[in-house]
């Protein structure tokens, strides 16, 4: 098995936490799906966005919006790490 340099598998384990522990918000102006806090590590945080996997919103904002690719790329590492998704 291909072994993942330590860097690399924090940002995709990121993602993959991300996803698996996201959740919608509605309200009566708006409905957002894939919604995560931001309790991780900044720079997985950013390189995250900057890959378009995320939108992290303005400095104050206390969750970020995982975008349909970041969904995607989730569930690949999924697979990747042999961790079952949520049926």
């Amino acid at each position: 098995m291909k072994r993942t340099p330590a860097e690399e598998a924090v940002k995709e384990l990121t993602l993959a936490l991300m996803y698996l522990t996201r959740f919608s918000e509605k309200d009566r102006f708006y409905s957002s799906e894939n919604n995560e806090w931001k309790g991780y590590a900044f720079k997985a945080l950013d390189e995250l966005e900057e890959e378009g996997f995320i939108n992290q919103g303005g400095h104050r904002s206390k969750s970020v919006h995982i975008h349909d690719k970041g969904v995607e790329q989730a569930r690949v590492l999924l697979e990747k790490y042999g961790i079952e998704d949520w049926e």
